[in-house]
């Protein structure tokens, strides 16, 4: 459906059609509105004065995180790249706006969520994993589930919607295929062996057929089983249950994502970059190499 708001502009978010997902695009429409709201008017929407006066207030008068303003500009550029691109504005608009330069993030540090990222030690991921109760039925599908978030680096949306045909042999154990957000084919992650054998035990205790491999209970007790796949929030509140007992805060189920990155990036950053499907290696180094530095790292190299 067109959005009325974008209309008086000649264009809408409907440019990005084949290029962005639809997840992606949801974005889009709400940080290019946020954008025109501020603006007012066509005319003062398209000068890229306006839209460096629009990162000031955003800098000035909300609590947005550096990284979420940082964000939404990228939004409005890649907008205004694709509008110039098909001769809805004039030559040199984007230009303009590109020059714009983002926030510092160390300028609003004090915006970022202060437990945005948790590092969990492996020490503290063995005590994790090892929590669910595995003679009950709820306890091996959570043993599943939780070593297959600490052993593949799957977000937890691809994790819901993860079925099973996508665990595939691989030359020396198993692997698992998904399918990111941002993707146009299938990725291959690692599984532990001992989470492949949790995933075993957990389809051959349940007594549902279902093609999906974390299946929820619907209602109480575990006559409720369903073939229905686990819904993202409740792997959150799954994941926080068992951080919970062993006193782990803030403990997010990204976090096991960043904790597969982290482990893998000291051994292979590319190793690293490969299993989370980043496409550049920054990526992996800004948000997920969270060790410190060791002593002595150089002293054998002269």
């Amino acid at each position: 459906m067109e959005d009325r708001s974008l209309v008086p502009l000649g264009f809408d978010t409907s440019i990005l059609a084949g290029n962005v997902s639809e997840s992606s695009m949801k974005m889009y429409k709400r940080d290019f509105k946020a954008y025109l709201d501020y603006a007012v008017t066509p005319e003062m929407a398209v000068q890229s004065s306006t839209f460096a006066r629009w990162r000031t207030h955003l800098a000035n008068n909300t609590t947005l995180s550096p990284n979420t303003i940082n964000r939404m500009m990228s939004a409005v550029k890649r907008m205004m790249r694709t509008a110039e691109q098909q001769g809805y504005i004039a030559k040199g608009t984007y230009e303009d706006f590109k020059h714009v330069e983002g926030v510092k993030v160390g300028a609003l540090r004090s915006r970022k969520k202060e437990h945005a990222r948790t590092y969990i030690s492996p020490e503290q991921m063995r005590m994790l994993v090892s929590l669910p109760d595995l003679l009950t039925l709820a306890g091996l599908r959570d043993a599943a589930l939780l070593h297959t978030l600490a052993s593949s680096g799957a977000r937890v949306h691809e994790l819901a919607k993860l079925r099973k045909g996508d665990i595939i042999p691989a030359e020396r154990g198993y692997q698992v295929q998904i399918m990111g957000k941002n993707d146009l084919e299938y990725r291959n992650a690692p599984l532990k062996p001992e989470a492949y054998q949790a995933i075993q035990n957990w389809l051959k205790a349940r007594s549902v057929d279902s093609d999906f491999v974390f299946t929820s209970f619907e209602g109480r007790g575990e006559d409720r089983l369903s073939a229905n796949p686990m819904h993202t929030s409740s792997i959150w509140r799954t994941v926080k249950s068992y951080a919970d007992q062993c006193g782990l805060e803030h403990i997010k189920p990204h976090d096991f994502r960043r904790f597969v990155g982290t482990q893998l990036a000291k051994k292979n950053p590319h190793a690293a970059q490969k299993a989370l499907g980043h496409k550049d290696i920054t990526t992996t180094f800004n948000n997920y190499v969270l060790s410190d530095l060791e002593v002595g790292i150089t002293d054998d190299l002269y």
